[in-house]
């Protein structure tokens, strides 16, 4: 089972399409699949939206009634995979975005790669496909000079990318001894990207890395990219966060 796990805050305007293009990008994979929606508090008409493609979809949604943030809303929807899953050993979940800014094609690339023997699968984004968002080349350059022991030593060579695949046993392995109480994310945005990814990859035996092609120029709202605030949480996360010995292909 593929679990397309989707944070979504206010995207009424995308969301639905995004859900069907999935759907159609997976039911031609021909693997089982599951589109699961956080709607993180939504104040437009996502919530409406998302009752509608449940009827034609196998959606599953989970709401918060006040706002958590990106990096939390992540770790909600992967443990309600955890918890579903029936095949930790075979299931996957996919963490992707509601923006657009991700293709559906690309789900197919990282769960091919999940399912040749890697146990995470991280995307790697091109500089030049984020050319339409104000700051994202400065904040790429700042994190990699001033963090660069931190990123230098992290198992993949873009932490900072948002999808990527897990298998579930490692999701188990990882929430094993952390209840909801204890969250493994307290960071948000790209922050929050490396900050789950030094938790999951001592539980992993093998990270593959595909490339990404993102749209950015797509997107149907303005970016929610902060430059200023993403440094400084990437600032904030521990100087040594990796500890996994594994394979990396």
């Amino acid at each position: 089972m593929i679990y397309v796990c989707i944070p979504t805050h206010n995207e009424a305007s995308t969301i639905g399409v995004l859900l069907w293009k999935a759907r159609n990008v997976l039911g031609e994979f021909g693997r089982d699949y599951r589109l699961i929606v956080h709607d993180d508090a939504s104040t437009d008409e996502t919530a409406d939206v998302l009752k509608r493609y449940r009827r034609s979809l196998p959606l599953t949604v989970l709401r918060s009634e006040e706002r958590i943030g990106y990096g939390p809303s992540v770790e909600k929807l992967l443990r309600h995979v955890r918890d579903d899953a029936p095949y930790p050993k075979r299931d996957c979940a996919v963490v992707f975005q509601a923006d657009f800014t991700e293709r559906p094609d690309d789900i197919v690339s990282v769960v091919k790669m999940l399912e040749g023997g890697a146990d995470i699968v991280a995307g790697i984004i091109e500089e030049e496909d984020a050319k339409h968002v104000r700051g994202f080349r400065a904040v790429r350059w700042a994190s990699r000079t001033f963090l660069r022991r931190l990123i230098a030593d992290a198992p993949v060579s873009d932490p900072l990318a948002g999808l990527r695949a897990y298998r579930v046993i490692v999701l188990k392995k990882a929430f094993r001894d952390r209840p909801v109480t204890d969250p493994i994310i307290s960071s948000d945005g790209w922050a929050a990207n490396v900050e789950l990814l030094g938790c999951l990859a001592p539980h992993a035996r093998r990270i593959a890395e595909v490339p990404l092609h993102l749209r950015y120029d797509l997107q149907a709202r303005p970016s929610r990219f902060r430059p200023w605030k993403t440094f400084l949480g990437l600032v904030r996360l521990p100087g040594s966060m990796w500890s996994a010995d594994v394979e990396v292909a």
